[in-house]
């Protein structure tokens, strides 16, 4: 097994328990390395720190796996993989969720949703598309699926240096219906955004049944309607969805039609800026309630962040000098680029510049099967909070 050496005072993030190390923070990038290779890690006295994925054309070089001295055990994907499903089953998370977290369940660059007898993979780096066949072999006796598709369209892909392009084993079909909370949704399996369905917000639409009782509602960035159709479901007087995309959009009728609310919720193809503009015109039938702000991550990397946090204080000052007091705002962030420090900040922003006296009723985080991983900041990206105009 070849070794990488860490430079000195490089290695106090990775004893804090992260998991990346960057090219800069090697003394030496190997090229004859071949990509996806597994490597013993060193500190910079040459003592072994563990061992890692590792990647000599990435920005992220190497990828821990497992820490220690210890060798990995040749049914480590199994192993891992079976962990993570029974953490998942003690929070009732079994046959719709996210089952594998990437390095928040010790595989890094792998991430399975469950649709039932349906699995979405997405491999993100070299490492694990080395060990493809190992993962199908687990993924099938864990899970015992149908079909498996793995997406392959994700930028960390291009990154890595891997190639794009669906691949489909056993039999998948382009849709299929799951139930979450007590409501059912059809989700296009091939061809939706990311891997179908945004498990992540599982609990935070949970949290926010109990306000949403004779309330109007309109439901921003609705992709396809789990919000509002929550919403109507829990005593909504009217929700108005609008998504930029017209398939999504499409989901969202045919998702509040299946759960008998089509008479509540009215979803439409149109632009979020507008009508919160228009909202604040007074534009609108009626003022909304509660307005359910759930932009897209603006912010791919880093030097993006200060132009994505304008437009999040934007598009919440304008959510926030349209509603009237008493009126909620549920709004949220989803790029790990965005800490917990920053959203709120953002909010505190918006607040002040809609010229509104703002109180947060709940700041909440990402569901219980996208769990974060202590020492890795970056396992924790969705953010959102429940605020109330005063």
């Amino acid at each position: 097994m070849k070794e990488i050496r860490i430079k000195a005072k490089e290695e106090h993030r990775i004893n804090k328990g992260h998991c990346w190390i960057f090219s800069n923070e090697l003394e030496k990038v190997d090229t004859t390395i071949t990509p996806g290779s597994i490597v013993r890690v060193l500190d910079s006295k040459g003592q072994t720190i563990g061992t890692a994925f590792f990647n000599p054309h990435s920005l992220i070089s190497a990828r821990i796996i497992e820490r220690g001295k210890e060798p990995l055990g040749k049914d480590f994907i199994f192993e891992r993989m079976d962990n993570a499903y029974s953490y998942r089953k003690q929070f009732g998370v079994r046959r719709f969720g996210r089952m594998v977290y990437g390095e928040a369940d010790g595989l890094p660059g792998l991430v399975i949703d469950r649709y039932g007898d349906y699995l979405v993979i997405d491999i993100l780096t070299a490492g694990m598309e080395t060990l493809k066949n190992e993962i199908k072999a687990a993924a099938n006796k864990i899970f015992k699926p149908k079909g498996m598709i793995f997406k392959n369209d994700s930028s960390f892909r291009v990154l890595e240096g891997l190639n794009g392009g669906t691949e489909i084993e056993g039999e998948v079909p382009q849709e299929t219906q799951i139930e979450e909370n007590g409501v059912k949704y059809l989700v296009a399996l091939q061809g939706g955004q990311k891997t179908g369905f945004y498990f992540d917000q599982r609990d935070n639409r949970e949290f926010m049944k109990p306000y949403f009782r004779d309330k109007i509602v309109m439901d921003l960035y609705s992709y396809t309607g789990s919000f509002g159709i929550t919403a109507a479901l829990n005593g909504a007087a009217a929700v108005w969805g609008t998504d930029s995309s017209a398939p999504a959009v499409e989901y969202a009728n045919r998702n509040a039609e299946l759960n008998g609310v089509a008479d509540i919720c009215q979803y439409r193809k149109d632009d979020a800026e507008r009508l919160l503009s228009a909202m604040k015109k007074g534009e609108l039938p009626e003022k909304p309630d509660i307005v359910l702000l759930d932009p897209p991550a603006f912010v791919k990397n880093r030097k993006a962040l200060a132009q994505a946090v304008n437009l999040y204080v934007k598009l919440n000052k304008m959510a926030l000098e349209g509603l009237e007091s008493g009126g909620m705002l549920a709004t949220s962030t989803c790029s790990h680029h965005i800490s917990r420090e920053i959203f709120v900040d953002i909010l505190k922003q918006a607040a002040a510049k809609a010229g509104k006296r703002v109180t947060m009723i709940a700041l909440r985080g990402q569901a219980k099967d996208h769990p974060v991983l202590l020492g890795m900041p970056e396992t924790e990206y969705l953010h959102f909070a429940l605020l109330q105009v005063r």
